[in-house]
């Protein structure tokens, strides 16, 4: 058989269309394989990460000791609180380079951390510098995260709770807003200290729609706050030898220790109890 024969115009008219199928075919071949890479990479991208860290970013654990006394405080007191839940608070006077996140534990690392409470401001005017990446990196790592505002009892509450409230925005699994109250005033009344720590409280609560957890020492909370509010969480800081940070058995969550050493921190941090189970934490969390 004789080949087909084609004029110049038809001929060209075909390798115009092979070239054309050609350099399709190669677009798809090149598309499949970007996307193969970019799957790929999806794929390993927690592994590509942890190698990363490993080889390059390396976490060196500092050896943090405390004396034997508080050593063993805090052995008992976690020995007879292991139904609870455990978290840690920090602020400024950690640094980023101290904290690996997703490693953190107490107890021989028995005990995992599952919430941090952060300092974000103070008074009517400042805010603490490391709370904003503390507050995205404790939600990176799935703890509950909880923002407290440190309380000067000399200043005006109205000008401290919108501080608190132009630099926090608390979302949904947040703890209520904290006001850590810890200061005799020096100018008022402690009459007018309560007065003025309720309308802290209620510009905060009508913003939020949730009371606010009271941190403060309990022999504060005994002596000057005791009967003012009672239907607020408390969070209670006692450091001596007791098995609970009140002896009425009133509190939410127990700070138990200043000195707190924690694998994945290299500094010393303040530890606390939720006086519940994780689930029940989570219930106090707003919605």
């Amino acid at each position: 058989m004789s080949p087909k024969k084609y004029s110049k115009k038809t001929a060209k008219k075909i390798h115009l269309n092979r070239r054309k199928n050609y350099f399709f075919r190669r677009k798809v071949v090149l598309a499949i394989l970007i996307i193969a890479l970019i799957g790929t990479g999806l794929y390993l991208k927690q592994s590509i990460s942890y190698y990363y860290a490993l080889y390059f970013n390396k976490f060196t654990h500092k050896k943090l000791h405390n004396s034997e006394t508080e050593t063993l405080r805090i052995q008992k007191i976690l020995s007879n609180n292991l139904d609870k839940t455990y978290g840690f608070d920090i602020s400024h006077y950690q640094n980023k380079e101290d904290i690996k996140w997703d490693s953190l534990s107490i107890g021989n690392k028995t005990i995992p951390l599952e919430f941090v409470v952060m300092r974000a401001t103070m008074g009517d005017r400042s805010a603490d510098k490391h709370f904003s990446e503390f507050w995205e990196l404790a939600k990176k790592h799935n703890l509950i995260r909880g923002a407290y505002h440190f309380y000067r009892a000399d200043e005006d509450p109205v000008i401290q709770a919108n501080n608190f409230l132009e630099n926090v925005k608390l979302e949904s699994g947040d703890l209520p807003p904290i006001l850590d109250i810890e200061k005799i005033p020096k100018r008022k009344t402690n009459k007018k200290l309560i007065e003025d720590l309720k309308t802290w409280c209620k510009i905060i609560e009508e913003t939020y729609g949730e009371k606010p957890i009271i941190y403060t020492y309990y022999h504060y909370y005994k002596d000057l706050l005791k009967g003012e509010f009672d239907n607020y969480p408390l969070w209670l800081a006692n450091y001596n030898d007791v098995p609970a940070p009140s002896p009425e058995g009133e509190w939410n969550f127990w700070q138990f220790s200043e000195n707190g050493i924690v694998h994945g921190i290299n500094t010393k941090v303040d530890l606390d109890i939720y006086n519940g189970s994780l689930w029940s934490l989570k219930r106090l969390t707003l919605d």
